[in-house]
């Protein structure tokens, strides 16, 4: 299944907190996420940024990937499935 050309969807303002938070405290955190392609890939890193781009959010890491936020699976452990997803954007 290719997922490259798929429309942004926002995630769950808890679990961006939750990000916002790893990549303040630096640490390396295990981090599931679906590839373009649909394959579920896995890194250990920390993360170094949440933003935003073209209508989307990233998140980048130490090992210089960045994963579109909504296209996360688990980090450190917490399932992006778990957090209810908002209607609107978290206000910044």
């Amino acid at each position: 299944m290719d997922t490259t050309h798929t429309s942004y969807v926002p995630i769950s303002c808890e679990f961006h907190d939750l990000l916002e938070t790893l990549a303040t405290q630096g640490t390396a955190v295990p981090i599931f996420f679906r590839d373009p392609a649909g394959v579920l890939q896995s890194r250990t890193s920390r993360i170094t940024d949440v933003y935003s781009r073209g209508g989307e959010e990233f998140l980048s890491m130490a090992t210089g990937e960045a994963i579109r936020l909504d296209r996360l699976a688990a980090v450190n452990g917490q399932l992006l499935a778990d957090y209810a997803a908002d209607a609107a954007w978290c206000a910044a």
